[in-house]
C-alpha cells in the first residue's frame, strides 16, 4: 500500500538537495563554528552563507536573522524576548489572537502567569483577525502584538500589513508566526512592515529542529536563554550547522519555485476540493476564507461524520483532523470554535494539505478514497 501525503501543513519531507547540502557538515566538516582553526573557519562560513540565504528569502539583512532550534523557540525569543524586558516605569502588555498555535499561545499565557497582561483577540467567521480588533486590543503600556500570518488548520492569511500600519501608528512593535507561509507564498519582510518574523525549517523541506527568528535591527530583545554570546547575544548554544546549512539550502530552493510552486499547489488543492463537493454536495463545509488562504490548504467539514473516525478507514491517507500538534482527540479545534464553527462541524473537519511532491493521480486517488469512507459512515 502506497502512502498518499497530504499533510504538508504538519511536515515535509527533507528535498534531496537539501539533504545532500548537510550531509557534509555531519562528516567531514564537523568544527565548531567558534573555533578559529581551519574546521571551525568552514563550519562559520557555512552558517554566514545560510544566514544570507534565509536573509534573501525575507528580503533582510543577514546580520537580522537568529537562528534557533525550529519555530517554536522562535516565537518564544520573540514573545518572552520582548515582554520580559526591564523597561522602567513601563509594565507590558502583549495582543495576540485566539487562532494562533500554541507555539503562541503558550508563551502567552506563561507571560500571564508572570502577571504580564494579555489580551486575545477573535477571529471573524471566516477565520479572519480584523485589523479594527487589534487597533481596539491595544493600551498605552502595549509592546508587542503577535498575529500569525496564516492559520495553520484552515489556511487563511491575514492582513498583516493593515495590522502593522495601525499597530505602529500606536507605537507598537509586531511579530508574526510565518511558520506556513514562508516558501508558499511572498513573505518578504519590508512589504509586511513587521518587526519580527519566526519561520520553521521543517515546514519548507528542511529537517525538523532548526528554524530562524527575523528581528529588525531597531529591535530591543532580551535573550530567554544565558549562555556565550552566540547569534547577536540572542541565543547561546554551538550552533547547530548541519542543520543550519539545510535551512540555508532549503531557503534558496523555496525562493527559486515559489510562484511556479503556488501555482501548482492551487490547482491541486482545487482539484481536490472540486472533486469532493461534486460527490459530497453543498452540505461539505469549507472552514476559512474561500479565496484569502494559503495555495496548499483545504479544510473541510464532512458532514454526519468525525473528521478522526473517517481517516482511520483510509490508513493508506496521511492527512490530519486538525493541527498535528495536538490532534489525536474528537475535542473541537480551538482555532475551530474561535471562528464559530459549530462542534458538530468541526468534529467533521479534516485538512488536506498538499505540496511539491503531490501528484494529481494522488489527488484523484484521495478523493476517491475520502468519499468512499464518507459514504461508509453516514450509510452504517
Amino acid at each position: 500500500m502506497q502512502q498518499i501525503y497530504l499533510d504538508y501543513n504538519a511536515t515535509t519531507p527533507i528535498a534531496p538537495s537539501v539533504q545532500e547540502a548537510m550531509l557534509p557538515y555531519l562528516s567531514e566538516h564537523y568544527g565548531n563554528p567558534s573555533s578559529t582553526h581551519a574546521l571551525g573557519r568552514s563550519a562559520m562560513a557555512a552558517i554566514d552563507d545560510a544566514r544570507g540565504r534565509v536573509a534573501a528569502l525575507l528580503g533582510a539583512d543577514r546580520d537580522e536573522i537568529i537562528f534557533t532550534s525550529g519555530g517554536t523557540e522562535a516565537n518564544n525569543l520573540a514573545l518572552q524576548g520582548m515582554l520580559l524586558r526591564d523597561v522602567p516605569g513601563r509594565s507590558g502588555h502583549l495582543v495576540t489572537t485566539e487562532i494562533e498555535h500554541p507555539a503562541v499561545i503558550e508563551p502567552a499565557k506563561h507571560l500571564e502567569r508572570l502577571g504580564i497582561e494579555v489580551t486575545f483577540v477573535n477571529a471573524n467567521r471566516q477565520g479572519v483577525v480584523e485589523p479594527e480588533a487589534i487597533e481596539a486590543a491595544l493600551r498605552p503600556h502595549t509592546r508587542l502584538v503577535s498575529v500569525m500570518h496564516a492559520n495553520n488548520e484552515t489556511g487563511v492569511i491575514q492582513p498583516i500589513r493593515q495590522i502593522v500600519e495601525l499597530c505602529h501608528a500606536n507605537q507598537v512593535l509586531v511579530h508574526t508566526d510565518a511558520a506556513q507561509t514562508v516558501g508558499k507564498i511572498r513573505t518578504m519582510v519590508g512589504e509586511m512592515g513587521v518587526d519580527m518574523l519566526s519561520l520553521a525549517g521543517h515546514k519548507i523541506y528542511a529537517p525538523k529542529g532548526v528554524g530562524a527568528l527575523y528581528v529588525n535591527r531597531s529591535v530591543p530583545l532580551e535573550p530567554v536563554l544565558c549562555g556565550a554570546g552566540h547569534e547577536n547575544g540572542l541565543r547561546p548554544g554551538t550552533e547547530n550547522t548541519p542543520y543550519i546549512v539545510a535551512l540555508g539550502q532549503a531557503c534558496s530552493l523555496v525562493r527559486k519555485a515559489l510562484d511556479e510552486s503556488a501555482d501548482r499547489m492551487a490547482m491541486l488543492r482545487d482539484r481536490l476540493w472540486g472533486k469532493l463537493r461534486a460527490e459530497i454536495g453543498p452540505q461539505l463545509g469549507l472552514n476559512g476564507h474561500a479565496s484569502e488562504r494559503l495555495p496548499n490548504t483545504l479544510s473541510v467539514n464532512f458532514p454526519g461524520a468525525v473528521g478522526a473516525q473517517l481517516l482511520a478507514r483510509i490508513p493508506e491517507l496521511c492527512a490530519s483532523t486538525g493541527s498535528a500538534c495536538h490532534s489525536g482527540t474528537t475535542r473541537v479545534s480551538p482555532t475551530l470554535a474561535a471562528m464559530g464553527v459549530s462542534p458538530e462541524a468541526a468534529r467533521g473537519t479534516v485538512r488536506l494539505s498538499v505540496g511539491w511532491y503531490t501528484s494529481e493521480e494522488q489527488i484523484d486517488r484521495a478523493a476517491e478514497l475520502l468519499i468512499g469512507a464518507w459514504e461508509a459512515v453516514v450509510d452504517a
